[in-house]
């Protein structure tokens, strides 16, 4: 993804007008109450060590939205904040995973699973994800995976790169498998804020057991409170899983940055006024932007439960997924994701992020139009 905007940003300074739909990254300003809290903090001397588990206020904030989000409080020994929601996936598999053991990991997926599952020296073990089932997770391919080496699940509902959403039907069986084999399930839940249609709302598998035995909920502020350059996350385990994340903090990070926290605690409990407008935002450039690409010759687009982007299946184009990526960005200056950067069941499909607004969408959807009727008429 990176080196692509690298490439991308190359071509801007050779002039090139690019229409970005690449990167996961909202267009979005903090929210004003959430930097407000911060200079605060930052007039009031909060900017040396603090404890590395986290501020206790933050931690008793997340043990608050976690009961009414999902319906139980955790303990406060159970809880982590982190520097990013994306470290959790190397502590996670760091402290539950021993070389040579497997993780079952949904496919498409996002790219540091395999990357930390793999330097871990554990073995990725791939579930692949369908467009007949709407690119959720089965779980009767995670049965047929499963063996005595499994010591992990990766689940990611709402999902990165597909946008999907798993039932709670399905979020149910999969922790009665993990259940049934004794092994850890990590619960990705970067997206849970940004669910569109689930009439019932949000709903976690961390729910069976209060992360009290094998679930590891994670989560971050990145995405939903458009704070990707803030670095802040959260992980709900349990307490003997917690112990040793932290003890890795402690040697890699030392601590999160306290006035970093304030801003956490604020998103929280301070007032959702300009996530709401944002959420709102999302649902109607996810309902443009599919309704586009639907409309785009060889290309067909399920519309996605939750997150921001888009999974497009291209094969219709006659293209693979990278020609077509390249095609856009030198002839339609749009820039886009091959589907194969998750993964090979990402083959025949293309990725793109709809975290920006409306006039670029539309603009974007434009331009393919014109880059597809003169190729394939």
């Amino acid at each position: 993804m990176f080196k692509l905007l690298a490439r991308v940003q190359e071509l801007e300074r050779q002039g090139k007008d690019i229409i970005h739909f690449e990167i996961g990254d909202p267009d979005f300003l903090t929210p004003s109450n959430i930097v407000e809290k911060t200079c605060q903090a930052l007039r009031k001397g909060e900017t040396h060590y603090t404890s590395s588990r986290g501020l206790y206020d933050f931690r008793v904030a997340v043990c608050d939205t976690t009961e009414i989000s999902r319906g139980f409080r955790p303990d406060m020994g159970q809880v982590l904040i982190t520097p990013g929601a994306n470290i959790i996936i190397y502590y996670a598999v760091r402290c539950v995973v021993d070389p040579g053991d497997d993780v079952i990991v949904p496919n498409p997926y996002f790219p540091s699973y395999r990357s930390v599952i793999e330097f871990c020296q554990a073995n990725p073990i791939y579930v692949p994800l369908r467009e007949e089932n709407e690119f959720r997770m089965d779980p009767d391919d995670i049965r047929a995976k499963i063996t005595d080496r499994t010591r992990l699940i990766i689940i990611n509902s709402p999902h990165n790169p597909c946008g999907s959403v798993m039932t709670r039907e399905e979020l149910d069986a999969v922790f009665d498998i993990a259940e049934k084999y004794d092994v850890y399930l990590l619960s990705d839940e970067v997206y849970s804020r940004m669910i569109y249609d689930a009439s019932d709302g949000f709903y976690s598998p961390a729910c069976r057991d209060r992360c009290e035995e094998r679930t590891l909920l994670t989560n971050g502020f990145s995405k939903a409170f458009a704070m990707t350059g803030w670095r802040l996350g959260c992980v709900i385990g349990p307490e003997c899983v917690i112990e040793k994340m932290e003890l890795l903090l402690q040697t890699t990070s030392s601590c999160v940055t306290p006035f970093i926290q304030r801003a956490g605690i604020e998103a929280i409990k301070g007032p959702h006024d300009e996530v709401n407008k944002m959420m709102t935002e999302y649902r109607a450039r996810r309902d443009l932007i599919v309704e586009g690409l639907n409309a785009l010759a060889g290309v067909r687009c399920l519309k996605p439960g939750g997150a921001f982007y888009v999974f497009p299946n291209i094969t219709g184009t006659g293209m693979d997924e990278i020609t077509f990526a390249n095609v856009m960005l030198e002839e339609a200056g749009v820039a886009l994701l091959p589907g194969s950067n998750f993964g090979d069941a990402g083959s025949g499909y293309v990725r793109l992020c709809y975290a920006t607004d409306r006039s670029n969408i539309t603009k974007g959807i434009e331009r393919m139009n014109r880059c597809l009727r003169k190729r394939i008429g």
